[in-house]
């Protein structure tokens, strides 16, 4: 079997907030065409600044990429602003969902597809994320404000593919989900990634749940990746047992603690 082409390539990344603060670390990863990539890691890992890199959101926050560079099917993107970025197929579906609450579903969807310029597409679109979300066609006409938080997700993502997206940048999908919810969600964007052919990168602190859809993962802590594999191997690591998915007994709270492991440390290699 042929490797799969790398549509995105991040490379040495360093983020810096403020021009004083030192967020990202020389981060590097790699998403192939039509993979499942994980990004992995506790609060303030920096995941949601990796997503945010990609997607050219950072300068909201005073914040740039000052060292490495990001390229989208061998293109550089770093200069990029965020709309280009969705007429190039690249969309986040932002930490927290971010649903307009004064909206209706379907409204909220119809921004989404607002690079689109053909009504058919739209249309066409419409359709097909009621097709993965059900649930949102019934509510169409509820105002996003009196939705559950599971529906607010659905719709996020449902947003996002009304711009026909080639790869979708997913953070933290499962925050303040109910497990039963969370899983769902999981299929739909398996079911996407299989059915519709979208890259998926996403951040997620749950990372028994993202390991178990995901192809390939990234462990991040303070900022850098400290371990990477297929998600197979990942789940199996006994490091990744102990400190992730709470398998081990041990006191140690961090792949620091590990002297096996720092010597895999990837910036020390």
């Amino acid at each position: 079997m042929e490797p799969k082409k790398i549509v995105l390539n991040v490379n040495g990344i360093e983020v810096i907030y403020n021009h004083v603060i030192l967020v990202l670390k020389s981060v590097s990863l790699q998403v192939p065409e039509g993979g499942i990539v994980a990004i992995l890691g506790g609060n303030g890992a920096g995941k949601t600044t990796t997503l945010r890199a990609v997607s050219n959101l950072l300068a909201g926050e005073r914040g740039a990429v000052t060292k490495g560079s990001i390229a989208l099917r061998g293109e550089r993107i770093e200069n990029l602003n965020p709309a280009e970025l969705v007429q190039r197929g690249v969309v986040q579906v932002m930490e927290g969902r971010h649903c307009f609450s004064h909206l209706t579903i379907e409204e909220n969807l119809l921004t989404g597809g607002y690079t689109r310029k053909s009504k058919v597409e739209v249309a066409a679109n419409l359709e097909k994320v009621y097709n993965y979300f059900p649930l949102l066609k019934t509510r169409r006409t509820s105002q996003a404000a009196y939705i559950s938080g599971g529906e607010q997700q659905m719709c996020a993502i449902g947003r996002a593919l009304m711009a026909s997206p080639s790869m979708v940048l997913l953070d933290e999908p499962s925050m303040g989900l109910a497990p039963q919810t969370v899983e769902e969600v999981f299929e739909i964007v398996k079911d996407l990634n299989i059915k519709e052919k979208v890259t998926f990168l996403l951040a997620e602190q749950n990372t028994n749940m993202a390991l178990k859809y995901a192809d390939y993962g990234y462990i991040m802590e303070s900022g850098r990746v400290v371990m990477d594999g297929a998600a197979t191997d990942l789940r199996s690591n006994e490091d990744v047992k102990e400190f992730y998915l709470g398998m081990g007994g041990g006191e140690r709270k961090s792949f620091k603690d590990v002297k096996s492991y720092k010597r895999r440390k990837r910036w020390l290699a």
